[in-house]
């Protein structure tokens, strides 16, 4: 049940102050999200596009974080080249939701707060209060479903990957259907979107995905497939669950930082697979004395990573989800893929924002290591 807390009344989904969506429609609306210093209304494009059947509403947002637009790209791919053949429900479409920091490129809101982090808002509160609460009730409250779309912060990249609440069924359902191969389990931060959403009654899953300031064409097309996937899922249009190569669900994540300043270069990508000991990086002067090098301490496969070489100590240098039970298995998987399948394309793509060279091996046992779990988002 959902959390009394968070419960809100539930809004039509096909009607919009006086505009109404019928059966089969595809309707533009506008919601007001703030006003600006001149007393001028300030909205957000909404695209609700409804089937001929009745059936469960999904909203799909992106750009929460205004600087992370590849999720923007993938909504308007939706919407503008590949339009859905919605048999039953409604999808509501959000392209922009942080309009304000998306206007000037920043991940925040000009009060200098995350909008990810203030959830379910107060409508007396702060202006990233006001306008969680509006999105809360105009956005959730007219839904059954949620997917929100991410990347990395600004200066990392990251492998695609879904994270969810396992532990809730109906949320679990929505992230195997989604068809990536990496799962992070976890509630998500207090106040984010999609952990509110969820405790409301509306399982959401999120997809974080490449980097800030990109449309990146890899990270469209998991997008792209994984929504689709999920409608297919909810029986909302034809077509079968997206079937990835292989698929695992990862509980703890750690991140590799920096103990000394220095110049990086790389010895792995975004998406790889490591064991203990698989050197990540080197650390060198700028005149190219070797300081250290950073190694795994488990078996784990790169979620994301820095994009920046120049580092200081106590910088994040790649992040791990840690694989100790099925690390053999995907290691045999993965080398099974081409660079022709989409995740050979992703990983390939991705790994051009870095500079990797000299793969080197383990440098230790095989054993599992020790590492604490991280939760980021």
């Amino acid at each position: 049940m959902p959390d009394r807390k968070y419960r809100l009344k539930k809004r039509s989904p096909h009607r919009w102050g006086d505009v109404r969506v019928e059966p089969g429609q595809s309707v533009e609306v506008s919601l007001v999200v703030a006003e600006s210093y001149s007393s001028l209304s300030i909205p957000i494009p909404v695209i609700v596009q409804r089937g001929l059947e009745d059936g469960p509403t999904v909203f799909v947002t992106a750009a929460l974080h205004g600087d992370e637009i590849n999720g923007t790209g993938a909504i308007r791919e939706l919407i503008s080249h590949r339009r859905l053949n919605l048999l039953r429900g409604t999808v509501i479409f959000v392209p922009v939701v942080n309009i304000l920091g998306f206007d000037r490129h920043s991940r925040y809101l000009p009060d200098r707060r995350d909008l990810n982090r203030c959830f379910p808002g107060s409508i007396e509160g702060s202006l990233a209060g006001r306008m969680a609460r509006l999105i809360y009730e105009e956005i959730i409250g007219r839904s059954d479903y949620g997917i929100d779309l991410h990347t990395a912060a600004v200066r990392r990249t990251n492998f695609p990957n879904v994270r969810a609440d396992m532990t809730n069924p109906e949320v679990a359902r929505l992230a195997k259907a989604f068809g990536c191969e990496i799962i992070l389990s976890g509630t998500g931060p207090d106040g984010s979107f999609r952990r509110t959403a969820t405790e409301a009654g509306c399982p959401t899953v999120i997809l974080e995905a490449g980097e800030v300031w990109k449309v990146e064409p890899g990270v469209v097309e998991y997008a792209v497939n994984g929504i689709h996937s999920v409608l297919s899922e909810l029986r909302m249009v034809e077509g079968h669950r997206a079937e990835p190569p292989f698929q695992v669900t990862i509980q703890r994540t750690k991140w590799i930082r920096a103990s000394r300043g220095g110049f990086l270069h790389f010895h792995v990508r975004p998406g790889d697979l490591v064991r203990r000991g698989t050197p990540l990086a080197t650390n060198s002067s700028l005149t190219g004395v070797e300081n250290n090098v950073l190694i795994s301490p488990a078996k784990a496969i790169v979620l994301g990573m820095t994009t920046l070489p120049a580092i200081a100590p106590g910088d994040p240098i790649c992040h791990l989800g840690l694989i100790p039970k099925r690390y053999r298995e995907l290691e045999r998987i993965q080398a099974s893929l081409t660079q022709d399948d989409l995740h050979g394309r992703v990983l390939e793509h991705l790994s051009t924002n870095i500079r990797v060279t000299d793969r080197l091996e383990p440098e230790s046992d095989d054993s599992e290591g020790i590492a604490q779990e991280e939760t980021t988002e």
